[in-house]
């Protein structure tokens, strides 16, 4: 089974983006549009203290009527954050996704963000274990 450290180590290259809870969630969502992503890893003193995605800008600012350049991100971002390890499997970090209703995932060495996931780059993974899975047992049925 795929670890989330393969998963990662797959996106090599790709930037972690992260904002400040002081930012305005204008800076924000500009952010996320300009890197083409749906969610912000939310850091202070190095420390992930939340994260921030579309979702929360779509229900906490349009729906609320408030404005994005005099909201900070603290003001709407998700705190509870819920993180794996790279040890962590795909098949659990999707049991993960599934029960708390997320898309992204931080991932963590101890108190270190190491990485950023999100349910495609796991769909992504499971996909290529089936095809490999696959692939095998036609070379096993073939002979």
């Amino acid at each position: 089974m795929t670890t989330v450290a393969q998963v990662i180590q797959d996106k090599a290259g790709q930037e972690i983006h992260t904002i400040s809870p002081n930012a305005t969630v204008l800076a924000a969502i500009t952010l996320m549009a300009n890197k083409g992503i749906g969610a912000l890893v939310v850091t202070q003193d190095s420390k992930v203290v939340g994260i921030l995605s579309e979702r929360d800008y779509t229900r906490k600012i349009a729906l609320m009527q408030r404005t994005s350049d005099h909201t900070t991100v603290a003001e709407i971002m998700t705190p509870k954050v819920i993180s794996v390890m790279p040890s962590h499997t795909v098949e659990e970090c999707l049991n993960l996704m599934t029960d708390g209703h997320l898309r992204h995932l931080p991932v963590m060495e101890g108190d270190k963000l190491v990485g950023f996931i999100s349910i495609g780059d796991l769909v992504k993974a499971t996909m290529e274990d089936q095809r490999k899975l696959i692939e095998q047992l036609q070379q096993y049925i073939s002979g």
